[in-house]
């Protein structure tokens, strides 16, 4: 099996990337340094992204998780805070770049016998779940899994499946130190996800212990 990881150099993605080599998968990882083994691949550059469908140029992907993402609005203040070029920033990241990612490597999942796309929102894109604060994280997530949910109507004649999912509160850069569960533990549980995803559960936004999350 062939996974491309997008933001494979640390937390969920490393956890990622370590868990499916370890089971014998064939792993393409992504990185915007290209460090360690990496592919360099800054998704908001599309020079970057033509450059990785050139790379795997005639090479299936089974499955394409796409989980480069940032959440630089943490501690922003209502009254003065959210500049416009952190709106543009985080949304060309967490959402224009999954869509260009998908687009550049669709061809290469149209050649998987069982083709998968993996987003990584949060459940801070849930309507029903909704404390305020971190606008901009939480809308770009929203809109990455709006983007997810409509993916899954386009590819379904192409027998593409696609799940979006959270990853839970993780102890990474971006969850921070007190948060519940190691990247280790969440890449094992979005592993299963991922394996159980399929046409007849396209579309589904799943946390990564396997619960349906309300949208």
């Amino acid at each position: 099996m062939h996974m491309v990881i997008t933001g494979a150099s640390r937390g969920i993605g490393q956890g990622l990337m370590q868990g499916y080599t370890a089971r014998g998968d064939n792993v393409t990882g992504t990185s915007r340094s290209g460090d360690g083994g990496l592919i360099r691949l800054d998704v908001t550059r599309p020079d970057d992204i033509r450059a990785l469908g050139t790379a795997l140029d005639a090479q299936p992907v089974d499955l394409l998780v796409c989980n480069a993402g940032i959440y630089p609005d943490k501690g922003q203040n209502l009254a003065d805070g959210y500049p416009p070029e952190m709106w543009a920033e985080t949304f060309a990241v967490n959402v224009t770049g999954v869509f260009l990612t998908v687009q550049e490597l669709l061809p290469n999942l149209q050649m998987a016998a069982r083709p998968r796309i993996a987003i990584i929102s949060s459940q801070m894109a849930s309507d029903a779940r909704a404390p305020g604060g971190s606008y901009i994280y939480r809308a770009s997530k929203a809109a990455a899994l709006n983007l997810g949910r409509n993916l899954s109507a386009d590819l379904a004649h192409l027998g593409v499946a696609v799940g979006i999912y959270h990853p839970g509160w993780v102890q990474t850069d971006m969850g921070g130190l007190t948060a519940e569960i190691t990247a280790e533990a969440a890449a094992a549980g979005l592993m299963q996800r991922f394996d159980e995803l399929d046409m007849a559960t396209t579309g589904c936004f799943r946390t990564w212990d396997g619960r349906d999350h309300p949208y």
